[in-house]
């Protein structure tokens, strides 16, 4: 149980927030990315965690890893296809507390239109009123996704073995959001 006032809808400050990817590349490095988000709103229940409720939506488009090439690549075909999926969506559908921060939060992820139960584990990282006197509310965490079951089968063997882009992507959040109501 956190403090009652906790509950309220919530938007996201993208300013100050993260959804991140990490994907392993020719099997010795780590590539991370980040894609940012058009919107995301939550409704947190204080008393009833049970009855929170998330919903995100990210822009295919905007995807960056620090590289120009590799960002346009991953707008095609072989793996986002933002010309027909220029979103990425997450509905909640079930989010329990399990002991002092921690939360699984368990819902719809839609990527190129293909569409998998995902559970993320979130701590709650704090409440905070800001300069301008509104309330914030933080979370992370962290949750895997093998790339393979949405769609994304692009890659190339490499001359020693082994392939190029890892089929685990690790899903990174960082996630601070306004108090609205």
């Amino acid at each position: 149980m956190y403090p009652s006032e906790l509950t309220g809808a919530y938007t996201l400050d993208p300013a100050h927030s993260r959804f991140g990817f990490v994907a392993r590349h020719a099997m010795v490095t780590k590539v991370r990315g980040s894609i940012p988000a058009r919107e995301a709103t939550a409704h947190l229940d204080a008393a009833d965690p049970a009855a929170s409720t998330v919903h995100v939506v990210l822009d295919v488009a905007g995807i960056q890893t620090g590289n120009q090439l590799r960002d346009d690549h991953l707008r095609t075909g072989d793996f986002l296809d933002a010309a027909a999926h220029p979103t990425i969506t997450f509905t909640s559908t079930e989010i329990k507390h399990l002991d002092g921060d921690s939360f699984d939060v368990t819902g719809q992820l839609t990527i190129r239109g293909v569409t998998r139960r995902i559970t993320i584990p979130l701590d709650y990282t704090g409440t905070a009123v800001d300069a301008q006197g509104l309330t914030r509310v933080g979370f992370e965490g962290s949750t895997a996704i093998n790339r393979k079951d949405f769609g994304m089968t692009y890659n190339a063997v490499l001359e020693t073995g082994g392939v190029m882009i890892s089929d685990k992507i690790a899903l990174e959040f960082d996630v601070s959001a306004v108090k609205t109501a």
